[in-house]
């Protein structure tokens, strides 16, 4: 079987125009203003519509523009930076987060993958605690921490059976605990339905999913996974400038 010499496919069209329209929102657009419609568009660029709806398509993953439920597709504001340094060395909920805001906490079974981060039995339920992150009046990332039993013992569903208000009490208890450290990943995802509509999207759109372990006692003593607008963020990490590649995917497949 012969290989595919990179340098002689054609570039394909719908990403030509991704360029030329990208012009277009640059010197003709201003941020916010919505888009014409996908007929009037293909007709402006003599293209048709299936092409300028994969432009379209690129354009929102790579931030330039946004979808929005009873408006239409609008020009994206620059990317504004999230700070998720691993340098801050701080419990979920703690003095100087205000822009987290706490939504509600249950017990729930966790998802295999964060039971084995967790490093609890199979099926045993943890402490659930979704918050809401506003950066300039925009939610930009929702938050599901979850928290085994183990780590807040002292714990009463008695005085906060739900709601913001024992997300709350679930944070003030952890926060007793002595953190060790902290580690982080950061992958491309696909939002589900219920971080879509808190986040004003489609479901399905990219997102960028952090992953993070909290360390106290020798163990894992919580796991958060946050998801973050791909259109609107940037993620920053602080000063430390510490990469880490993980090949895991690779080694399986590879196996």
């Amino acid at each position: 079987m012969g290989t595919t010499r990179l340098a002689t496919v054609p570039e394909p069209k719908y990403w030509q125009l991704k360029t030329v329209i990208g012009e277009a929102l640059d010197s003709d657009f201003s941020v916010g203003e919505i888009l014409p419609n996908e007929r009037d568009l293909a007709a402006r660029f003599g293209v048709a519509r299936a092409t300028l709806r994969q432009a379209l398509e690129q354009l929102e993953m790579e931030g330039r523009l946004q979808r929005r439920r009873g408006v239409g597709t609008t020009v994206a504001p620059p990317r504004m930076g999230v700070d998720v340094s691993t340098t801050q060395h701080t419990w979920p909920g703690a003095a100087g987060q205000d822009s987290w805001q706490p939504v509600d906490s249950s017990m729930v079974v966790p998802p295999a993958a964060v039971a084995r981060l967790l490093e609890t039995r199979s099926g045993e339920e943890a402490h659930t605690v979704r918050r809401l992150r506003v950066t300039h009046g925009q939610s930009v990332a929702t938050e599901l921490l979850y928290v085994p039993s183990s780590s807040v013992p002292e714990l009463s569903a008695i005085d906060a059976p739900s709601g913001p208000a024992r997300a709350r009490a679930v944070l003030r208890e952890l926060q007793r605990l002595g953190l060790e450290g902290q580690e982080r990943a950061v992958e491309l995802g696909s939002a589900r339905a219920d971080d879509a509509k808190e986040l004003d999207r489609l479901p399905g759109a990219p997102v960028l999913i952090v992953t993070t372990r909290y360390f106290a006692g020798g163990r894992t003593a919580a796991v958060s996974m946050a998801t973050y607008r791909a259109d609107t963020c940037r993620l920053t990490f602080g000063d430390s400038g510490d990469l880490e590649i993980s090949h895991d995917e690779q080694e399986r497949r590879a196996s």
